[in-house]
């Protein structure tokens, strides 16, 4: 886990008064390629750590696989070193006899950033994939207050966040008794969000019926279709979602919620799942005016 931040000497200013030099943590950011049976599929940059999990929550978003059994190995392959060591970041994955590979066509034509979760498909069919799960039937109901909980309880487990400043966060919570079930960072949300459908996948847990998936950042078209592709029926943002985040979680019949901060909310989609029952508290801060500002 110690290649998650980077030790840096920086130079801190500030307007008016003397600079200083002082060392600092920065947000490590290294490519992975992931090979499918020997084959190159995809390169991204991530936030090296749970490297498995995201090559297994990719193939759930891509809709390779959708059990851990139908993915028979997965294992570091030798890195380009002057040594001819390891720089774990070559991923070969074989998936077991009977499972469909990805079309050819349809691997990426480039390196996916770690700001884009989409890059490299060659047209915009390509990302209206569809799940073997739905959504729309998932008897998930939450209570709004315990909802509220959930992006302190996401901030609390941040802790390369604490350190770097620069990392994006996931966590997959049960939405029946608000367990935080599992967090993860990553220089890139979506990654983040494979991630946590990676480790469900390897834990039993998809579809992650009744959970709900919250993001730190905002909701994209992406993180909302991953979400469906995990079978999970609710995403919540502490930001805004897109418009075509809305429409696609709309069609999908999955919950969409966005400004999820302090005591209040923004529903776009599916608003049947989140009751109001609590009383009031008198100790509650007063809602302020929603603002869009500073938004990441």
């Amino acid at each position: 886990m110690s290649r998650i931040a980077a030790r840096r000497r920086v130079t801190r200013l500030t307007v008016g008064a003397d600079s200083s030099r002082r060392a600092d943590f920065l947000a490590v950011e290294e490519p992975l390629e992931m090979r499918l049976d020997g084959s190159s599929y995809v390169v991204t940059m991530r936030t090296p750590g749970y490297d498995v999990e995201l090559a297994s929550g990719f193939l759930v978003s891509e809709g390779v696989i959708t059990a851990p059994d139908e993915l028979l190995t997965a294992r570091y392959c030798a890195g380009a070193t002057s040594d001819e060591g390891n720089t774990y970041n070559v991923l070969d994955l074989r998936l077991a006899p009977g499972v469909t590979p990805p079309d050819p066509s349809l691997a990426r034509n480039f390196t996916t950033t770690s700001a884009c979760g989409l890059c490299g498909k060659s047209s915009i069919e390509d990302v209206h994939t569809s799940s073997k799960f739905e959504v729309t039937s998932d008897p998930l109901t939450i209570d709004a207050a315990l909802l509220t909980t959930f992006p302190d309880a996401l901030r609390a487990q941040q802790a390369a966040f604490d350190r770097t400043g620069g990392l994006h966060a996931a966590a997959l919570f049960d939405g029946a008794t608000g367990e935080l079930l599992v967090i993860r960072e990553d220089v890139g949300r979506h990654n983040a969000v494979d991630k946590v459908v990676g480790w469900a996948l390897m834990n039993g847990k998809l579809p992650g019926r009744s959970c709900v998936l919250m993001v730190s950042g905002r909701a994209s078209f992406e993180l909302t279709q991953k979400a469906i592709m995990a079978g999970i029926p609710m995403l919540a943002a502490v930001s805004a979602p897109s418009s075509l985040a809305a429409d696609l979680a709309e069609d999908a019949g999955l919950t969409l919620v966005g400004f999820l901060r302090g005591p209040s909310m923004v529903i776009y989609s599916r608003p049947d799942r989140i009751t109001n029952d609590s009383t009031p508290q008198a100790d509650l801060p007063a809602a302020t005016p929603l603002s869009k500002a500073g938004m990441s």
